[in-house]
C-alpha cells in the first residue's frame, strides 16, 4: 500500500491509537495498586499534620508515617444520625466520598452555603490518643470554594468544642484567592477559636466548611467558625 494513501493513513492512525491505548491501559492497571496504596499514605500524613503529630515539611518515610498513624490514630465510622458508631462497616476500608455518591447510602443534605447536596449515612473519624484515651478528634469537612469542592480535616480538643487545627487535602482553587486555604498563615487562626453552636443538629455548612458530626457527645457543634482573627482569604 503506498504511503500516501488514503487507507495508509487510516491504517497507521488505528494502529498508533491501539498501540498508546493498550499501553495506558496497562499503566493503569499496573499502577493501580501503588496510586492507591499511595491515597492512603497521603491521608495519613493529613490527619497527622492537623493532628499536630507531624510538621508541615517534615520527611518521613512511609513506614514511619504508618506506624506514627497506627500508634498514635484510631479510625471509627459513625452513623451521623445518631454519632453511633457503626461496627458494621470496617473503618480501613469505608469510602466516605463514594457512599455519599450512592443514593442508597446518603441522603438530600438540607440547603446550605457550603453547597453540600448530600450526606452520607455514615461518616469516618479519626481519634487522636493519648494515655489510650481520645484526646483529639479529627472530623472530615467539605465545602464548595471558588472553583471547585474543597475536602479536608478539622481537628477538635477532646471537649468537642475547641479547634485545634484545620486542612484540606483535596481541590481545585486556583493561587491567589481560593487556594490560601493552603496557605499557612491562613490556618494559623484557627487553633484556639470555638465552635459557633453546641446544639446537636445535622451536618450543616458555614462560611468554611460542614464537619460531620463526632461521636462523643450529642451536644458537639456541626459548623465550623470563622478564623478568630480576618484571614487573607476566604475559603469560599
Amino acid at each position: 500500500m503506498a504511503r500516501d494513501s488514503t487507507g495508509y493513513t487510516i491504517g497507521f492512525a488505528v494502529a498508533v491509537c491501539v498501540i498508546c491505548g493498550i499501553g495506558v491501559a496497562g499503566a493503569a492497571v499496573a499502577l493501580g495498586p501503588r496510586q492507591a496504596e499511595n491515597k492512603v499514605l497521603d491521608q495519613q500524613k493529613q490527619v497527622l499534620l492537623v493532628a499536630g503529630l507531624m510538621k508541615p515539611g517534615q520527611q518521613a518515610t512511609p513506614e514511619e508515617v504508618t506506624a506514627l498513624f497506627t500508634k498514635n490514630i484510631r479510625r471509627e465510622v459513625i452513623t451521623l444520625k445518631t454519632g453511633a458508631e457503626d461496627k458494621a462497616i470496617k473503618a480501613e476500608t469505608f469510602d466516605q466520598r463514594r457512599a455519599q455518591k450512592d443514593p442508597a447510602t446518603s441522603t438530600t443534605a438540607p440547603e446550605n452555603a457550603a453547597k453540600v447536596f448530600r450526606l452520607p449515612n455514615n461518616a469516618l473519624v479519626y481519634h487522636v490518643l493519648k494515655d489510650g484515651k481520645t484526646d483529639t478528634l479529627i472530623l472530615p469537612i467539605e465545602g464548595y470554594g471558588l472553583w471547585s469542592v474543597l475536602y479536608g480535616y478539622l481537628a477538635v480538643d477532646k471537649d468537642a468544642n475547641t479547634i485545634k487545627g484545620i486542612t484540606f487535602y483535596a481541590h481545585a482553587e486556583t493561587p491567589g484567592l481560593g487556594g490560601e486555604v493552603d496557605n499557612p498563615k491562613w490556618k494559623a487562626p484557627w487553633p484556639g477559636a470555638r465552635s459557633m453552636t453546641t446544639r446537636a443538629s445535622p451536618p450543616s455548612a458555614s462560611s468554611r466548611a460542614a464537619p460531620a458530626t463526632p461521636r462523643p457527645t450529642p451536644t458537639t457543634s456541626t459548623a465550623c467558625p470563622a478564623p478568630p482573627s480576618p484571614a487573607t482569604a476566604s475559603a469560599t
